[in-house]
């Protein structure tokens, strides 16, 4: 059965070109009605090791800093 070329909606008949186009029409305004929000700061990448990115991982492998610090005390 081959897909209809029309669609009836509300008694209006639409073929299926013109509701792709209302629909990038509507998608459009949608994009231009949101501003643009900046962002607060500049991202800066995380130089640290693998292991230190989470706290998981800080409390697995201790640093050299952290033994100082148990040693001092």
């Amino acid at each position: 059965m081959k897909a209809p070329d029309t669609f009836v909606i509300d008694g209006r008949a639409y073929g299926w070109r013109r509701i792709a186009e209302l629909r990038r029409e509507q998608l459009k305004a949608r994009k231009a009605s949101q501003p643009h929000q900046p962002t607060l700061f500049d991202l800066k990448d995380d130089c640290r090791p693998a292991s230190e990115r989470t706290t998981a991982g800080r409390y697995q492998e201790p640093t050299l800093l952290a033994f100082l610090q148990d040693a001092a005390e």
